[in-house]
């Protein structure tokens, strides 16, 4: 059996980063050396996607000098604001890997968001392959910045399955995860929970604090709301302590704007969640029919109404938590996931 070609995998900033686009990658370059890859992990400035002059300059440094014989992941945060006569340069064949169109993040300048997405298509261009995470993604690359569907790979990301049940929290335990950043509408989730004080129950937001100012108007939001004795601004969990708090979860909410896939309702669905969250991007896709409540974005009345559902109607829940568990199964492990970039890898290789 011929071994594995070698390969490269460029990341910006630090890789244990508690968000979906490390964890993704994380995982997914652990897993390729785990199939026996010889896979260089290059790490780039954590500035992108606005890059300072300085992290350019040493990523145009460092990509050029990848060998022709070893193929490279690209960071869609690098890749989308990469200067694109960078990639024109490189030897190496590159495959991008793009979570979700950079000019698709929330709360951009119009300036900003025109940048973003021209720099983004140009270096598409430049690409051997590209990986995404869902369909969804894939369809956006081909129909809005001229990739061709025969260049995409779909690589779905990989779960962890639970360690075992635990008891449900009392009074119902609502469970948001998402970093504080305008993108994951928890803005939108306090607003809703602050409209159900008739009901019995308490709530965890956990999410590393991305957006400095972000999160202290979440923490003036919650103050306001008067939500300080039933809601849990949790800040960033360790992994054992999330994974206890999705065991004693009832339901997952996520009032997201915009998601190019959602591995948190993976590992809801793998630990049997009903959940609740918003009809954008990705979500009706990765979310499996009958296990979640999809509501329109920015719109907490309705984000409160289907809460106020699942929490009065136990047997809707019951039932819903049942059609997640069994999605949940069945999806990919992180193995599956590698195996599926490697095959892309050796595609292009030389």
């Amino acid at each position: 059996m011929t071994a594995p070609r070698p390969a490269a995998f460029a990341i910006p900033g630090d890789i244990t980063t508690l968000t979906g686009g490390y964890i993704y990658e994380r995982r997914l370059l652990e897993g390729l050396r785990a199939l026996g890859r010889d896979v260089d992990h290059i790490p780039l400035g954590a500035s992108f996607p606005d890059p300072t002059a300085a992290d350019m300059a040493d990523a145009r440094a460092r990509l050029l000098a990848i060998a022709p014989d070893r193929p490279l992941i690209l960071d869609g945060l690098v890749f989308g604001s990469l200067d694109t006569a960078v990639l024109a340069q490189m030897r190496a064949p590159v495959v991008a890997m793009i979570h979700h169109p950079l000019a698709r993040e929330s709360g951009l300048a119009a300036a900003m968001r025109d940048h973003l997405y021209k720099t983004e298509r140009d270096n598409l261009a430049h690409a051997a392959h590209v990986l995404v995470p869902s369909p969804h993604t894939a369809a956006l690359l081909a129909s809005d910045y001229g990739v061709a569907p025969a260049r995409i790979t779909i690589c779905r990301p990989g779960t962890d399955r639970p360690m075992g049940r635990l008891a449900r929290a009392t009074p119902p335990l609502i469970l948001s995860v998402g970093i504080l950043h305008p993108r994951k509408g928890h803005d939108v989730l306090l607003k809703a929970l602050a409209q159900l004080r008739s009901r019995d129950w308490q709530a965890m937001i956990v999410g590393a604090r991305h957006d400095p100012a972000h999160a202290a108007e979440l923490d003036r939001m919650h103050a306001a709301l008067g939500l300080d004795h039933q809601v849990q601004l949790a800040g960033r969990l360790p992994g054992e302590a999330l994974a206890r708090a999705y065991g004693e979860a009832a339901i997952f909410a996520l009032a997201t704007r915009y998601e190019g896939y959602g591995i948190v309702f993976d590992e809801a669905m793998a630990h049997g969640l009903p959940i609740v969250t918003c009809d954008t991007g990705a979500v009706p896709e990765t979310v499996a029919a009958g296990a979640g409540l999809l509501v329109p974005p920015d719109d907490p009345a309705a984000f409160a109404s289907a809460l106020d559902r699942l929490l009065a109607e136990a047997d809707l829940r019951g039932q819903m938590a049942a059609i997640s568990a069994q999605a949940g199964a069945a999806l990919p492990g992180w193995k599956d996931t590698a195996r599926v970039a490697g095959a892309v890898l050796d595609r292009v290789a030389p």
